[in-house]
């Protein structure tokens, strides 16, 4: 990696796009953070990586990137394969490493982690490919209706609620178009909070948001689709003591899952204050109604700082992981 002269503004590489079922809104980000990126402090290199998987870079200038931004949502983004080419190549990035984005994308590994942890969950069963079960027995296990979604995509893709038969096969055949092992996780009643994180080894997290969906859950449609889909409250209307739990625990979450620099953490909050995590994302929206960038403004931290907070957060890391022994000999 080419060294930064001195008063030299940062390359910054804005990885986009991608393979996944999420590369619009992939798009969508990287406008607003490159829109948002002080051009005082940053040059910024555009990488569109195609829905082929064709890179659109020249590799001179990859070599000279001093900070990579990966703003790919979803798979062969966030589940960690553009991470490790990162890693394996020397360059310092935003978000989270390999095991991190990993263990975040997938639903099913992430929940058991969080159990583990002590950290409540709503319940749910994995269905591996091949694998059958009946909604009457789904039901007996998990109530009606349920949630039936892929276990590792985002942005709500290929999710669906059912409360009968008919409708649990056609949730089932859709979410195994997009993953190989699908989770069933019950239907919680109470409101739905979200929670953003900010930091490597001391994380720090944001007042807590609430999303008021329109028509049952927060679905891909109401998140980048439908403007009027849901409603945003932030903060949300809490008392401080669930807003401190809320915050911890979101914290938790984010250490016991091993991610770093940022994260959303989406909660459900139920009736009698009881808190379970649903799923962290580890490469959150940046669209102008994304709910990360949005809890940190209300928290006194604008976009283009948020930005070069996660610019320095990755610095942090890689400096200090370019520490540590890879030879016995050392």
């Amino acid at each position: 990696m080419a060294t930064k002269k001195l008063g030299k503004k940062l390359r910054i590489g804005i990885v986009f796009g991608g393979k996944s079922v999420e590369h619009e809104v992939s798009v969508v980000s990287a406008r607003n953070i490159i829109k948002a990126l002080d051009k005082g402090k940053y040059k910024v290199i555009p990488i569109h990586i195609k829905r082929t998987g064709n890179w659109f870079l020249d590799r001179k200038i990859f070599n000279k990137i001093d900070v990579v931004f990966p703003v790919i949502h979803g798979m062969y983004g966030e589940d960690g394969t553009i991470q490790g080419l990162l890693k394996f190549s020397g360059l310092p990035f935003v978000g989270a490493g390999v095991l991190g984005s990993a263990i975040g994308m997938d639903k099913d590994i992430s929940k058991h982690l969080l159990k583990e942890a002590g950290i409540p969950v709503a319940k749910f069963i994995t269905l591996y490919s091949g694998e059958k079960i009946s909604f009457k027995k789904v039901s007996e296990k998990l109530g009606s209706p349920v949630f039936v979604k892929p276990a590792n995509t985002g942005s709500s893709v290929g999710i669906n609620k059912v409360k009968d038969e008919k409708e649990f096969k056609k949730a089932v055949s859709e979410a195994f178009k997009y993953d190989s092992k699908v989770i069933i996780e019950e239907a919680i009643k109470g409101r739905e909070i979200e929670c953003s994180v900010l930091g490597n080894d001391a994380p720090i997290a944001s007042i807590p948001g609430e999303i008021i969906p329109k028509n049952g859950f927060y679905s891909y449609e109401a998140k980048y689709i439908d403007k009027k889909g849901a409603e945003f409250k932030i903060p949300a209307g809490v008392s401080k003591e669930t807003i401190k739990k809320i915050q911890q625990t979101a914290i938790r979450a984010f250490k016991t899952l091993n991610c770093a620099g940022m994260g959303r953490v989406d909660f459900f909050l139920k009736k009698n204050g009881d808190l379970l995590v649903s799923e962290i994302n580890t490469i959150p929206g940046f669209t102008s109604i994304s709910m990360y960038p949005k809890l940190w403004e209300a928290s006194g931290i604008p976009l283009s700082k948020l930005l070069d907070k996660l610019i320095g957060l990755a610095l942090e890391r890689f400096k200090k992981e370019q520490k540590l022994c890879y030879n016995h000999k050392q």
